[in-house]
C-alpha cells in the first residue's frame, strides 16, 4: 500500500485528549489536522483556532468523519461514545486512534477487535500511551530476555489528584466512567502489567471506595496472574485516585532481581542494591516525545508496527470487571 505523506486527521472530542492529541499532531510533519468535532462547538472552535485555523468545525461526528476529507479520526470523547465512533470512521474507511477505554462493555470491546481484524486495510490503534515510553518498553525488554528469571511477583501503586478534578465531568458518572479512577487512569496501569509481563489474569480480591464521589476513587486488590505455564504470580495494586500529588510505582520481583519503575524512572534492584537505568529522560512521563499519536503516524505510514492494538483492551476490560465484581460482593473473583 502506498501512504500519503501527510496524514489528514480529524479530532472527534475536543476536551484534555482531543487538547493534548492535536497538538502533537499540529506539530508533527507527517499529520494535517482537517476537522474537529465535539459536543460543544465552543470547545470544538477553541482547538481550530489554536492549532489548524484553517481546519473545519462540523456541527456533527457523522459530518466530522463523512466530510472533512481525512484519512484518519482521533476519538478522544468519553467511553460510551467510542463504538459507534468507531464503528462510522471505519464506514468511511478513515483509519482509527482512539483514546482508551475502547468500550463500556465487553460486547462492544469484542466487536471493535473483531472490526479491526476484519477491515486489515485500515489501521486500528488504542491510545495506552506507557506502551510508547522507553521505561515500560526497556522493562518488557529485560523480563522477555529471561536473565532475571522467572516473576515471583508484582506490587503496584498509583496515586494522582483526580477526584479534585472530576466534579461535574463524565467522570463522575458511573454510566459512562466504568470503575472511577481504577477504569479510567488506572487502566494504564493494568495495561501496562499485561504488557510488561505477558501475564494473563487469575484470581483477584478487592476492596474499593467512593470517597465521597458517584464512581470509584479508591481500590486495593490482590491476587494471581498466571504465566504460560499456569504458575501463579502473586501481585497487589493500590490506586488512590484522591491524593494531593501523582505518583507511579511498579516492582516486576523477578527471581534473581528486581526491575523497578518509579515516576517515569527505571531502575533494577540486586543484592539490596538499586541502581538506575539511564534512559532519554523525554522518551518517558506525559510530555514524552514517543507517544501514541506519534506511534499511530509511524504505524500509518508503515514506519512501525501496532504495539497498541484494540486486543489490548479485552484484558484489562476483564480484570477491571473482575476487581470491580469482587470490591462490590466482598468475595474474590476470577
Amino acid at each position: 500500500m502506498t501512504y500519503m505523506k501527510s496524514l489528514r486527521c480529524v479530532v472527534i472530542g475536543c476536551g484534555r485528549m482531543g487538547h493534548a492529541h492535536s497538538e502533537r499532531l499540529a506539530v508533527d510533519s507527517r499529520s494535517n489536522l482537517v476537522g474537529f468535532f465535539d459536543a460543544d462547538p465552543n470547545m470544538a472552535t477553541q482547538l481550530r483556532d489554536r492549532f489548524a485555523p484553517d481546519a473545519a468545525v462540523f456541527e456533527t461526528v457523522e459530518d466530522a468523519l463523512s466530510q472533512s476529507n481525512a484519512d484518519a479520526a482521533v476519538i478522544c470523547t468519553p467511553t460510551t461514545a467510542h463504538a459507534s465512533q468507531v464503528r462510522a470512521a471505519a464506514s468511511c474507511n478513515l483509519h482509527v486512534l482512539c483514546e482508551k477505554p475502547l468500550g463500556a462493555n465487553r460486547d462492544e470491546i469484542l466487536e471493535l477487535i473483531h472490526l479491526s481484524r476484519d477491515r486489515r486495510e485500515l489501521h486500528f490503534m488504542l491510545a495506552y500511551q506507557r506502551r510508547f515510553w522507553a521505561v515500560y518498553r526497556r522493562m518488557k525488554e529485560e523480563i522477555d530476555s529471561g536473565r532475571w528469571g522467572n516473576i515471583v511477583g508484582i506490587t503496584a501503586v498509583n496515586t494522582e489528584r483526580w477526584q479534585q478534578t472530576i466534579a461535574g465531568t463524565w467522570r463522575d458518572e458511573p454510566d459512562i466512567n466504568y470503575g472511577g479512577f481504577l477504569g479510567d487512569a488506572g487502566s494504564h496501569r493494568l495495561d501496562s502489567l499485561f504488557y510488561v509481563t505477558s501475564l494473563r489474569l487469575g484470581d483477584v480480591s478487592a476492596r474499593s471506595s467512593k470517597a465521597g464521589s458517584q464512581v470509584e476513587i479508591v481500590t486495593l486488590v490482590n491476587g494471581e496472574l498466571l504465566d504460560a505455564s499456569d504458575r501463579d504470580v502473586p501481585f497487589s495494586l493500590s490506586f488512590f485516585g484522591n491524593s494531593s500529588t501523582f505518583h507511579e510505582e511498579l516492582f516486576i520481583h523477578c527471581e534473581n532481581a528486581d526491575l523497578i519503575v518509579r515516576d517515569f524512572q527505571l531502575f533494577i534492584g540486586r543484592d539490596n542494591d538499586i541502581q538506575k537505568i539511564d534512559l532519554p529522560p523525554e522518551q518517558s512521563g506525559p510530555d514524552a516525545t514517543h507517544n501514541p499519536v506519534v506511534g499511530f503516524l509511524e504505524l500509518v505510514t508503515g514506519a512501525a508496527g501496532n504495539i497498541s492494538p484494540f486486543e489490548c483492551a479485552l484484558p484489562v476490560f476483564d480484570m477491571t470487571t473482575s476487581i470491580l465484581e469482587s470490591a462490590h460482593s466482598r468475595t474474590p473473583k476470577s
